[in-house]
């Protein structure tokens, strides 16, 4: 079983272990994961969980899953629709739980970034890389209940010591990548669990600053049948894997 574990199978299976039921949870663009995620959990083992996305709508039942979550298949049996607007003052007042989002960048205190890489001397106003900006994330990280991030590559660019410009930050819960699962302890991202395709040496080498990871570190469990069966039902074409 462990053999033939992949990325595309145990990181939204992660992602879904991690929500809980009653609780309301908002995704926004290219978000492919976290919308599987949620849906796994939904049908698993957290069916009052309010699902909220990008489109606006509350709660959608697709007929098939979109290879974009603003497609408008996700509005398809939404029980009413918000505004962007209505989500941050949802988010403000304390109502959103738990939020999904990215980073190009993740520093050791959670902190993304989204929106440059600074050109020579640190200079911002004329980077050296322009990212995709930074959406919504710095009203909403700060101010939702939880944060939980998700990034498909782990490697040393992407996980680094500090970001080279802070998008937003703040109330970082968890981080899911291709090889771990991060939680924030003290302020820092310690590793919570190695999944069990990986070795903690790969982990300590593929992260931007010193980890305590190794053998003594505890496994992610691997997919059981019912949550392997799940996620085929959820996505059974598959359209997770564009994020890989």
């Amino acid at each position: 079983m462990t053999a033939d574990l992949t990325p595309d199978v145990m990181m939204p299976i992660v992602m879904a272990r991690l929500l809980r039921d009653g609780e309301t949870v908002f995704h926004g663009v290219a978000s492919p994961l976290p919308m599987v995620a949620i849906l796994i959990a939904k049908r698993l083992h957290a069916p009052n969980l309010v699902y909220l996305n990008i489109t606006g709508s509350i709660n959608p039942q697709p007929e098939s899953l979109p290879r974009s979550t603003v497609d408008p298949a996700l509005f398809a049996h939404t029980r009413s629709r918000v505004t962007l607007t209505d989500l941050f003052d949802l988010s403000a007042r304390g109502k959103l739980d738990t939020a999904f989002l990215s980073g190009v960048q993740i520093d050791r205190h959670g902190n993304i970034n989204m929106s440059l890489i600074p050109g020579p001397s640190g200079d911002v106003h004329r980077p050296k890389v322009r990212l995709p900006g930074g959406a919504g994330s710095a009203a909403i990280m700060p101010s939702a209940g939880r944060t939980i991030l998700w990034r498909t590559k782990h490697d040393v660019r992407t996980f680094v010591e500090a970001v080279s410009f802070r998008t937003s930050g703040g109330r970082v819960d968890r981080v899911v990548t291709p090889l771990c699962v991060f939680c924030m302890q003290d302020g820092e991202l310690q590793v919570e669990s190695i999944h069990p395709y990986v070795t903690a040496e790969q982990v300590r080498a593929q992260t931007g600053w010193p980890i305590a990871a190794d053998e003594r570190t505890p496994r992610t469990p691997p997919p059981t049948p019912a949550e392997i069966d799940a996620l085929h039902a959820v996505d059974p074409d598959n359209v997770r894997a564009i994020e890989f």
